[in-house]
């Protein structure tokens, strides 16, 4: 499986927040929180502490407001019948009577006086966490909106209504009211971050997907397919481009000068000229190898379905020579995992080893998708194995190294560390051209914060492969974690756009840049143009989540404004 930002193991993308450091107040933080959060264990009647060390009972209802001292024989106000129906209301609500609890409450709202704007809210608040109980979240929703009128920094009343609109799939509206709520509560409280985490995972999909149904196919730069050809030791479709000279002349042949010139649009029109102009009964060899480059090049344009039609034409052969059906088996074992089917996946690479098992692309490639889903273990078993079988191979060697490294830091171990560094210093000497082991070498010292030995690797990294411009975003990233120097930062990842236009991993950092730096307007235009390049589901549904985020901070402070500053000042 190829790298899909010009190095087969980059930064994870949740990473980059934590890279650039705390948030500022309209950051994007929570956003990537959520990896360290676990959906937090709920138990009725008890409250949490929020961030201001106050026991607050989020999901539950309000309490009484401090008693009022004077003289007991203080004749009841309209106020205190208001007061006394809410407190009715908790006992019903606390013993699971709901719709005793809303009657209660129904009646402390119609007798508090109007302007009595702060107890009223709460009235409506608590009303609302019944109907929630009950399921009723159009009743929900109208009633946390009245709250939320009467006192519009309300955040128990604007997760509430987070919710019933997340219930009834309206995501962009339930969005805005959590990143209220995450932004007020300085994006501190673990239960507000959680359902954040889980609308823009279900708004970032259904963004994504409704983008695939009509989005324009773009293909990636010249860097990335070069780069994509290099997973494989030994593709038949390379072998076949470098002996063009041989073919006769034909559609297919225009296909490989295409190929071998990076005239990469050419190469999908080519070869479907080429397939028209045979019988429609050809069985041929020839065919197949036609159908597998086009397959090919619709994988790496993001049309998935074109792409499974001709890699399973290839596959599903019987006369496609064994040579080819792997490689069709390890390119749709790569297009399953970017769609999110892992196990299709596996079961592709299980049958490519059935019938090639020393074929070493296999193992190569698979490692990525385990190191990828972060099993480790199994991630070193079949990166050692490909070695064996390709020991000449050196982004095979050094992604070894790599594998070896992070599985030492899971397990603790001194001594395997030690080991994966000396050899890959054992790397630089075997494959000193090969700049994957110094992007691979330099993101290990940054894990021990040697930052300027790291950005030194970069350099070295930089100098073998001067078109790789996600060499550059992670210098970029690199100065953000070493001295905190955003403008140094975008220095470099703009250089990377000029270096490569077609870089989605440069718009998206920096458009995470610019949402740290609460350019919203900025950060979206640049998500936007990450958009247009992404090819599977998973990127898409990830840009598409970041670029929510962005957008529902801008609604929520162009709608709450100086109300929320007041309140963050406050805070």
């Amino acid at each position: 499986m190829a790298s899909t930002s010009g190095a087969s193991s980059s930064l994870p993308k949740w990473q980059l927040a934590l890279v650039v450091g705390a948030p500022v107040a309209l950051g994007l933080g929570y956003m990537y929180y959520k990896n360290s959060i676990n959906k937090p264990e709920e138990k009725p009647g008890k409250g949490r502490k929020s961030a201001k060390g106050n026991d607050e009972k989020q999901i539950s209802i309000d309490g009484d407001f401090p008693a009022k001292t004077g003289n007991a024989t203080t004749i009841e106000t309209p106020l205190d019948k208001a007061k006394k129906y809410k407190t009715e209301g908790n006992g019903f609500f606390n013993q699971g009577k709901y719709d005793e609890a809303i009657a209660q409450y129904n009646l402390a709202i119609e007798s508090c006086p109007k302007e009595n704007t702060e107890e009223l809210a709460t009235y409506y608040q608590n009303r609302a966490a019944a109907y929630e109980k009950l399921k009723k979240f159009n009743a929900v929703r109208a009633d946390c909106t009245k709250a939320l009128e009467l006192k519009p920094i309300y955040v128990k009343a604007m997760i509430r209504r987070a919710r019933a609109m997340e219930s009834c799939n309206e995501l962009e509206t339930a969005l805005e009211d959590i990143t209220a709520a995450c932004i007020l509560e300085s994006f501190s409280n673990q239960n507000t971050l959680y359902i954040a985490d889980k609308v823009l995972k279900q708004l970032g999909k259904q963004h994504a997907q409704e983008h695939m149904a009509s989005k324009k196919a773009i293909m990636p730069s010249k860097y990335f397919i070069s780069t994509y050809f290099l997973a494989f030791h030994n593709d038949p479709l390379l072998a076949k481009m470098q002996r063009v000279e041989e073919q006769n002349d034909s559609s297919f042949k225009q296909a490989l000068l295409a190929l071998k010139q990076q005239d990469y649009d050419n190469v999908i029109p080519f070869c479907t000229e080429e397939l028209n102009s045979l019988a429609p009964d050809d069985n041929s060899l020839h065919k197949i190898e036609v159908v597998l480059l086009r397959g090919t090049f619709y994988l790496l344009l993001g049309q998935h379905e074109n792409a499974a039609n001709d890699l399973s034409a290839v596959i599903n052969s019987d006369i496609a020579s064994k040579e080819l059906k792997v490689n069709a088996l390890i390119k749709r074992a790569s297009m399953f995992i970017q769609l999110e089917n892992a196990s299709q996946s596996f079961d592709d690479f299980e049958n490519a080893v059935s019938l090639a098992p020393d074929c070493g692309d296999i193992y190569h490639n698979r490692g990525q998708v385990h190191l990828l889903m972060e099993k480790l273990d199994e991630a070193k078993s079949d990166f050692k194995k490909a070695v064996e079988l390709n020991p000449g191979f050196g982004v095979a060697y050094v992604q070894k190294c790599y594998a070896d490294y992070r599985y030492a830091v899971a397990q603790k171990d001194m001594n395997l560390m030690n080991t994966a560094m000396t050899n890959f210093n054992k790397a630089f000497e075997k494959f000193p051209d090969c700049s994957e082991c110094y992007t691979l070498y330099a993101q290990m010292l940054i894990d021990t914060q040697d930052f300027a030995k790291a950005d030194a690797y970069f350099v070295k990294a930089s100098k073998r492969d001067p078109k790789n411009a996600t060499i550059l975003v992670y210098r970029g990233l690199l100065q953000l974690q070493w001295h905190n120097d955003i403008e140094k930062a975008v220095e470099y990842i703009r250089k990377a756009i000029e270096l490569d236009d077609k870089c989605e991993f440069a718009y998206e950092t920096l458009g995470t840049i610019e949402v740290q730096r609460a350019n919203l307007k900025d950060a979206i235009s640049l998500f936007d143009k990450a958009l247009a390049l992404g090819r599977t589901l998973m990127e898409l549904t990830h840009i598409f989540s970041l670029r929510d985020a962005a957008k529902a901070q801008l609604v929520v402070t162009e709608r709450l404004g100086g109300n929320l500053m007041k309140t963050m000042q406050e805070g």
